[in-house]
């Protein structure tokens, strides 16, 4: 197929089918679906809100807990509507713009996250190791340009993808079996060798993102050796308090990050639907629990959520 023609067989829409198998439970499905997206937007709008009302929250501890609120809503809000409307309306078509769009944003929002993660683990390391130089080393200029960084680090690694998809031709195939846009999943409708989008799929946000993985390792390597020589035990206490919270999140994004793209690659054998369940999933229990652990584990968040909406009566 020469590359001029191409182009020309860029389809205008493309179909998404839902979770394979389950079409008759789609409107069922959708029912836990929606509760947890509303929850997760109602917990991370009322965290969002709370850092900034409350002053005493504008630390970069809490900056970067917020940033991670505006990640989650983005991730969420990407998928979620679209999937709610497929399973409510039928609205199966989506352009193939749109889609790309949706899919650009998708990943990037993950690999935005894996970076505001890295920073929390920094931020920890810095308060524990260095709890003298942390005002020094953690400024509010640093917390806004370690967000820009996110944001322009995931950009560069995401928009190739785009150009990877709109160079393959799809001979009129245009029938996705998933409930949103993913790049293997576009590529894979193409009628031609997409070896190059399966490779930098994988290569490049997974090495990156187990980049930032080790560096997070190290971090905390660092933090337990420095706990191991406090003397008292309560303040080892204390400041794996102060952790355990960024550890919940950490497993929480991680764990089912890296099986989805195992399972994408090589697990060939595990039905479609789960494929499809879990990365609906994905997109639905981090958004809802990040911002529930950091409130139950976090007491100061947790009493300042108290203190913004549930005012004495006077």
């Amino acid at each position: 197929m020469a590359p001029s023609n191409a182009s020309s067989q860029i389809p205008d829409t493309l179909i998404l089918t839902g979770i394979p198998g389950m079409e008759q439970l789609h409107v069922w499905i959708s029912i836990p679906f929606c509760s947890m997206y509303v929850a997760a937007l109602l917990a991370n709008a009322v965290l969002l809100f709370t850092i900034w009302a409350e002053r005493s929250l504008h630390q970069p501890m809490y900056l970067f807990l917020g940033m991670l609120a505006l990640a989650d809503l983005a991730l969420s809000t990407t998928a979620v509507p679209k999937m709610l409307a497929l399973f409510w309306f039928r609205a199966r078509e989506i352009s193939f713009g749109g889609c790309l769009t949706q899919m650009f944003f998708l990943h990037s929002t993950c690999l935005v996250e894996s970076v505001i993660l890295l920073a929390m683990a920094f931020d920890r390391f810095v308060a524990i190791c260095f709890p003298l130089r942390y005002g020094a080393v953690l400024t509010p200029s640093v917390v806004a340009k370690t967000g820009l960084l996110a944001l322009l680090r995931a950009f560069c690694i995401i928009f190739p993808c785009i150009f990877l998809l709109r160079r393959l031709p799809y001979c009129g195939h245009r029938v996705m079996a998933h409930t949103y846009c993913e790049h293997i999943g576009i590529a894979r409708l193409a009628c031609a060798d997409i070896s190059a989008n399966v490779w930098y799929g994988m290569a490049v946000p997974f090495s990156v993102a187990m980049l930032d993985l080790v560096l997070i390792a190290v971090s905390y390597g660092f933090i337990l050796l420095a706990l191991a020589r406090l003397p008292s035990r309560a303040a080892r206490h204390k400041a794996l308090h102060t952790c355990g919270s960024h550890v919940c999140v950490l497993l929480l994004f991680y764990v089912p990050a890296v099986f989805t793209a195992l399972a994408q690659r090589f697990g060939h054998h595990i039905p479609p639907k789960a494929h499809i369940l879990l990365a609906n999933l994905y997109v639905l229990f981090p958004p809802l629990l990040n911002p529930i652990i950091y409130g139950v584990r976090t007491q100061q968040v947790r009493d300042k959520v108290v203190k913004v909406f549930v005012r004495p009566t006077r």
